[in-house]
């Protein structure tokens, strides 16, 4: 991928993406698991994987995504915009493997899909669904 997140996980937040994130029914769309520094995000239904991260230790503390791979193939994922790649690369593990509500990541990708649809219309709640899937009890 020729564009990466800039984030910068802490030490404790690198731990918990480490641990991983199994989908527990249909409307969940994504499974997370790592391998030493390498995290695989695969979809759910169909097993696929779409992005393997490699993530570093910074200087400064904490890690952060050093190269990364996006699946191409569009039987297995659509998606051919790095900008786009980027940010679910980002928002998966954000807001589906650490839980946190990612506002502003979410935003920016219901504005891309909107943008790459030109569907000015299409409703938040549908991008995100169709992107990420709804976590339980959410």
């Amino acid at each position: 991928m020729p564009t990466l997140p800039q984030r910068i996980w802490s030490d404790e937040e690198w731990e918990r993406i480490q641990l991983g994130y199994s989908s527990r029914d249909m409307d969940e769309k994504w499974d997370v698991f790592a391998e030493g520094e390498v995290v695989f995000l695969h979809r759910s239904w169909t097993g696929s994987g779409v992005f393997e991260a490699t993530l570093a230790p910074v200087d400064a503390g904490g890690w952060q995504i050093a190269e990364a791979v996006v699946e191409r193939d569009p039987e297995r994922y659509r998606s051919d915009d790095d900008e786009y790649d980027c940010l679910m690369l980002e928002l998966v593990l954000s807001a589906i493997v650490l839980g946190e509500p990612a506002n502003e990541l979410r935003q920016k990708l219901v504005e891309l899909t909107r943008k790459r649809s030109g569907n000015a219309t299409v409703p938040a709640g549908l991008v995100q669904h169709s992107a990420l899937g709804l976590r339980s009890g959410s």
